[in-house]
């Protein structure tokens, strides 16, 4: 008989571990798992597994494995014969993410564009998923210097996350995105005025939302490091206060 493998157990764990920022150990737990599922013939959890490793080393800026992760999970969602789903989809985007996050924005872009076309086929034309996608996608547009696009990709952003339930916070961290586009656009001197505008945006969306979870901690600490490089040094220490006081209560 064919053994189950209980994912939310594993992700649960894994959040968890990642929670108290013990890598090493998020590291051998998802290995673990996946050759567990490699054990059992289970692609779709090795799938799942997989994405969050890329996730994983991405953030640890572990450029190599990251790389053959992304080689790995792209070679399975051919053998798995599901290129066109929407777990697919959701892998397009990661890889790509973790190409662009090791400046291969190139390699990045025809992932995100699988991934947008699946979406336009599978998902309603306002799903939250959108937003992601187009901030990912602008974000290497930016790499690449296609400011046009890449603005373009925000404002649809901003128009499909104006309607989710987290959309705000998901808008606060659009308007930061775009603050960043118009320096690399215009450069600091030319842009100082419309940054602001912006980063004012920003504030008033994060100091309004009456909802202080964890992902409200989580996009405060994404948020506070883009604060601290524009000078908001107070607004910044404020964020990551924020941030601690939640993870302190949960």
């Amino acid at each position: 008989m064919m053994e189950n493998i209980s994912t939310e157990r594993i992700l649960n764990r894994l959040d968890e571990l990642l929670s108290r920022n013990d890598y090493a150990s998020a590291e051998e737990h998802i290995l673990y798992w996946i050759g567990e599922a490699e054990r059992i013939y289970d692609n779709r959890t090795k799938l799942l597994l997989l994405n969050e490793l890329a996730g994983l080393y991405r953030k640890l800026a572990k450029e190599k494995e990251a790389l053959k992760t992304v080689e790995t999970l792209l070679n399975l969602v051919t053998d798995m014969k599901i290129e066109n789903n929407i777990g697919a989809a959701t892998t397009y985007i990661n890889c790509a993410t973790v190409f662009k996050a090791f400046s291969k924005a190139e390699e990045a872009l025809p992932l995100f564009n699988k991934a947008q076309h699946i979406y336009e086929t599978e998902l309603e034309v306002d799903d939250e998923r959108f937003g992601a996608l187009y901030n990912n996608m602008a974000l290497a547009l930016v790499d690449l210097k296609r400011f046009d696009e890449a603005f373009e990709l925000y404002e649809k952003a901003l128009s499909v996350m104006n309607k989710s339930d987290n959309g705000l916070l998901e808008v606060a961290i659009t308007y930061l995105n775009i603050a960043s586009l118009k320096e690399v656009e215009l450069g600091i001197e030319n842009s100082t005025e419309i940054i602001n505008d912006y980063l004012q945006k920003a504030m008033k969306l994060l100091d309004e939302h009456e909802t202080r979870d964890g992902y409200y901690a989580f996009v405060c600490e994404k948020c506070a490091s883009v604060f601290d490089y524009y000078g908001h040094f107070i607004y910044y220490q404020d964020l990551l206060e924020r941030a601690r006081e939640i993870y302190e209560r949960s």
